[in-house]
Formats: C-alpha cells, structure tokens, sequence
C-alpha cells in the first residue's frame, strides 16, 4: 500500500520531469566565473495535491526545529509532507510549533501533547533527545523525528516512537559526481552548518566520495560554520553569505560548491550566484525553493521529506504502526538528485550513466558510499565524524 501512495506523490513529478526534459537552457550569466546560466523557459513541478482517503479525526501537530516555518528547506518541507498526509486521510490541518531557540524544545513538544495531538512530528537531529523523552512520557501519542537517530536496541524501543532516518550519504555521493564531473578546475567544495551534526558529515563525506569517484586529483574542500552555535549553523542566511563569500576570496580556484547548512546555506547559495560558480542545493529542490539562486543551481542533493513524513501519518492512520529507527535511502526511493533544468546540456549522458549506476549499486548494497576506497587509510567509513579540509577522517 505504501508503495502505492508513493506512486501516486511521485507520479506528477516524474510526468514534469519529462517536460522539463525538453526545455532550452538559457545563456550564461556574466558574472564572476560567468558559469551560470538564464533560466529560460524551465519551470519546477508544483508540490502534489492530496486526494482525501477518508475521513479521521487524529489531531496532528508539528514542532519545527529552530528556524522558520518558511525556510525553503528542512522545517518547510516536513511541515508539508505533514499537510499532505493529513489531508490524504481527511484529517484536519495540522499545527506548527516554531522554535526559536533549541531551550524551547520541550516546552513546545509540550504546547502539542497540552493541545491533544494524537501524532506529533519533530523536526531535526537536534530536537531528538526532547522528542525521546516526550514519547516515553505520553505512551499514547505516536511521535515522528524526522532526521532523529534512536541509539537503543530494536527490541528496546519505545512502540510510539518512529524516526525518519535518510542515508544523507548516498545524496551526496551523487551530488559528488555531478560535482567532480562538471568541475572545471578539478576544486570543489562542501561547506556545512554544524560539524557534530552527524547528517550534515554524512552529505559532505558522501559527497566527497563522488567527486573522487569520478576525479581522484580533485581537491575537496569540507568547512563547518561552527560547532556550537545551531543559529549561527542552520538559519542566519546573512552569516552564511559572508562564511562562503570569504570562502570562496580565499580558495578562488574552487568552481562548485554544496552547501549543507539549511537556511543559513541559502546565503551561501546568494554568494555562489555573486561568485559566478555551480551550486548544488541540499535536502529540497533548491532551484525551486530559492529561485533568487536558481540561474546556478545545478541540482540539489535531496531527502524525500515530504513524502517520507506524508507516509509515516498515513501508515499511523491505516494501523501500521511503526516504531525505532526507518532508514529511507535509495532503495526506499527516499533520497536522489533534482532535476538539472537549465544546466541539464552539461549533464551528459556519460555523466548520467554514472550517476544511474551508482544509483542502482545504492539500490542492490553492492555501493557503500561511506568506503572511502581512493584512499590508502582502506576501507574504514568515513561518514558520520570527522572534519578538516580533505583528508579521509575517521
């Protein structure tokens, strides 16, 4: 059944991905490196409308992680792929509870199981531990961590307790080969929020790995913009600008960039524009999400979040309760690249079937992204930790 609903969320993506397929590019844009290009006649697929099952009365509500409801990234997407499930089982319109600071984590939880939430999403890595402890102490709520990792054993577990785990990894290594491919001085670079968020090392490592994939000689750039303050890592567009604008006067060489940062990458998607270079978004379509950016936005390297928190509510709602951790990665259909709209003529198809390749070895386990086989360290992963400037990590 999950299957299908997946089917029916996807089915008017893929049909517009087909469009898009035949449409023009536009001409480069005449700034910095200059290897950006016009937009054109591309156009992104709207968000799919939901077509009501039923009719429940479960009461839904989401807690955000800090940030905004509107960020075009990590909160927003969540929120409405929490829209969609409820409207797919004719529940009512969820309710959001915006973080502003992550000392309001439990309290907001709280404000929704105070309000009769019978199912409440939480947001982000970060909000974990309070969503864990809010569980423990409302049996009879079922709660959904997006992006929250349970460390305790399956038969452990808490049965209202699901987490949405997505192998940020694989995400990455493809954006790593579209990177190492269209890379023109052989430099690229990643540069993420926070570096002991393990999702966002996990983007970078796995990016890395792609773009040595295709490049060994390639240089790849890994930089954090903290390691404390998730404000700063994760919604200050402003300070994620002048991190990457400064980045980038200091490392003039590097022609591609991924950002992992959330709404504080979205300012560094405004400096890749300025710079003249290829971005690559992260999480969501990002061409869509920040079209001030778009005239450089290759692709974006994402998690189906919507569809994965849609899904979750409309298991929850048919009786399929689920509990611990759910890994959602390629062979879930849970994560992939966005389309490559105006930039689509410099993916070539040689490009294509690498990317398609690795894909499916993600699909069938004959790919694990995290080995690190280009390096002498062997075969040890190198997600999940480690920072510095190109060296293979632990």
């Amino acid at each position: 059944m999950r299957n299908q609903r997946r089917f029916g969320y996807f089915a008017f993506i893929c049909t517009t991905l087909l469009v898009l397929a035949a449409c023009t590019s536009g001409g480069t844009i005449d700034v910095g490196k200059g290897l950006c290009r016009e937009i054109g006649d591309n156009v992104a697929a709207p968000p799919p409308s939901a077509e009501s099952t039923g009719t429940s009365d479960l009461v839904i509500g989401v807690v955000t992680d800090v940030g905004t409801l509107d960020d075009r990234n990590f909160n927003q997407y969540s929120w409405e792929g929490a829209l969609h499930g409820a409207a797919t089982i004719g529940a009512a319109e969820p309710t959001a509870v915006v973080t502003q600071d992550e000392s309001e984590y439990a309290a907001n939880i709280q404000s929704q199981v105070d309000a009769g939430a019978d199912v409440i999403v939480t947001v982000g890595f970060a909000i974990g531990a309070a969503t864990l402890e809010a569980a423990t102490e409302n049996p009879d709520i079922h709660f959904v961590g997006v992006d929250q990792f349970q460390t305790m054993a399956p038969e452990e577990a808490l049965p209202n307790y699901e987490s949405l785990i997505y192998s940020e990894a694989q995400a990455g290594y493809l954006a790593g080969i579209v990177a190492g491919s269209i890379s023109e001085s052989g430099e690229v670079a990643t540069l993420g929020g926070h570096s002991n968020i393990p999702p966002v090392v996990n983007y970078m490592r796995g990016f890395q790995n792609g773009v040595l994939t295709v490049n060994p000689d390639a240089t790849v750039h890994l930089k954090y913009v903290t390691d404390s303050d998730l404000t700063a890592a994760f919604n200050d567009p402003a300070g994620g600008k002048t991190f990457a604008a400064q980045f980038l006067a200091q490392n003039e060489n590097v022609d591609v960039l991924f950002q992992v940062a959330g709404k504080t990458g979205n300012g560094m998607l405004q400096a890749v524009e300025e710079a003249g270079i290829f971005g690559i978004g992260v999480d969501v379509d990002q061409w869509a999400s920040t079209p001030d950016s778009a005239e450089c936005v290759v692709t974006s390297a994402e998690k189906k979040l919507s569809a994965s928190v849609s899904d979750a509510i409309q298991d929850f709602a048919a009786g399929e309760e689920r509990s611990w951790n759910q890994f959602l990665g390629a062979a879930e259909g849970m994560v992939g690249l966005a389309p490559y709209y105006q930039f689509a003529e410099i993916i070539t198809d040689d490009v294509q079937s690498e990317i398609d390749s690795a894909f499916d070895a993600m699909v069938d386990g004959s790919l694990d992204v995290c080995q690190p086989a280009h390096w002498e360290s062997g075969t040890e992963s190198n997600c999940y930790f480690g920072g510095g400037d190109g060296d293979p990590g632990t």
